[in-house]
């Protein structure tokens, strides 16, 4: 029997060690060169394994969540297994007697039937809806039969809000039938492990390291709620749709000049605060695996559309596990959101070692007192954590004060 070790490979950067989160196969496999054998993760980008050679598996080198250092053995594989099963696969196979006459017929045609036209669902309307080719896109994206949804626009035209009304009223399946109340005393031990087990060292070492305070502001978004809708009616036909991720980016770019201080990351052992003149923006997305921030990078050199491009693609590669380690380090400041769940106010963890982190709230009409009358308003809250070591709460006032400013009166997004 001949053996090969796989061990864990030097992935660059300094890296130590990595964790085992996955095993692709188990002793007893038979593998094929350039094969996955393992995913490993480094930081938070996950990496896979492929197998150098081919053969079978005799045994692994751990557990699901282990710590495993660079140059530690990963896997070993017998080599000659493969070669006896190519040979033997090579051997010539004993020649078949040919059956008799009265035996022979012909192979089964694979194929299904038709079912009778009673049985056939009636089709959809074979006409093709007008749409524009950004709301085609997002509609296959989110898996919705657009000949389902009904268009609001010009000659039945479907917009992205008639996408969004869609996913809110759409039929779901009956609810079943409750069962009877009983008591439980099942349980469930669930290793943390993966992204999971980073986000929890990061958060922890975050809050234990940084000394956070949070700042709530209200904004007026009732102009600019306006001007996004106006945007996306204008030029939605091929453009990116705006949400609201791209107009607070901007806001963010426009401030930032005047408040170089919290576009900025610490490093605390050195004693040194590094500010940054291009504005790197984490956008913090909640994946399956858990919460993931890719970076959406010179947003300063931007315009709305490439921020909201590049935003959907970045939330997109997130959320299937395809972001890379370069799309998720480098960023300066973070914006988070949880979009209509947004809640009235919360209290974000700042991204280490960024010392600033912006949050955006859920957006509620509701009566305001204006020029000494009352009138309907969309009102937002940002809430939104610093540094208290490198950032004093008068500037961090200030500055949420000039990206509130630019939110309210909207033309200001506009003007250098």
């Amino acid at each position: 029997m001949a053996t090969h070790a796989i061990k864990v490979p030097d992935l660059g950067e300094g890296i130590a060690e990595v964790e085992l989160v996955a095993w692709r196969v188990q002793p007893g496999d038979t593998v094929a060169e350039d094969q996955v054998l393992a995913d490993v993760m480094t930081d938070k980008a996950t990496v896979e394994i492929p197998s150098p050679v081919a053969g079978k598996v005799l045994a692994l080198g751990g557990e699901v969540g282990r710590q495993m250092a660079v140059g530690a053995e990963l896997i070993r594989i017998d080599v000659e297994a493969e070669s006896e099963a190519q040979a033997a696969h090579a051997a010539p196979a004993p020649a078949l007697e040919p059956a008799p006459a009265t035996s022979q017929v012909p192979a089964p045609v694979l194929a299904q039937a038709p079912a009778s036209p009673a049985a056939e669902p009636a089709p959809p309307s074979s006409a093709k809806p007008l749409a524009a080719p950004a709301v085609r896109h997002r509609a296959a994206r989110l898996g919705i039969d657009l000949r389902q949804v009904p268009g609001s626009g010009g000659q039945g035209r479907i917009l992205h809000e008639d996408l969004d009304a869609w996913l809110v009223r759409r039929p779901g399946p009956p609810a079943p039938a409750a069962p009877p109340l009983a008591e439980r005393d099942d349980e469930e031990a669930v290793p943390i492990t993966g992204v999971r087990r980073r986000i929890a060292e990061r958060m922890q070492d975050a809050t234990r390291r940084i000394p956070h305070f949070t700042y709530v502001e209200e904004v007026d978004v009732t102009e600019l709620e306006l001007l996004r809708a106006q945007l996306n009616e204008r030029w939605g036909e091929g453009r990116a749709h705006l949400t609201l991720l791209p107009l607070l980016v901007r806001a963010i770019v426009i401030a930032v000049p005047r408040f170089p201080q919290v576009n900025a990351r610490f490093d605390d052992e050195k004693g040194v605060l590094t500010r940054h003149g291009a504005v790197h923006v984490g956008i913090a997305t909640q994946a399956p695996a858990g919460l993931m921030v890719p970076v959406l990078r010179h947003a300063e050199a931007r315009d709305l559309w490439s921020s909201a491009t590049e935003i959907a693609r970045l939330a997109d590669a997130a959320r299937a596990g395809r972001a890379t380690r370069g799309e998720l380090n480098g960023s300066t400041i973070t914006v988070t959101s949880l979009g209509a769940l947004g809640g009235i106010v919360s209290t974000p963890i700042i991204n280490a070692p960024e010392v600033a982190i912006v949050g955006v709230n859920r957006i509620v009409q509701r009566p305001v007192m204006r020029d000494g009358a009352v009138a309907a308003r969309r009102m937002m809250n940002l809430s939104s954590s610093f540094d208290h070591r490198v950032v004093d709460g008068q500037l961090a006032a200030e500055f949420i004060q000039a990206v509130r400013a630019s939110l309210e009166c909207p033309a200001l997004l506009f003007i250098e």
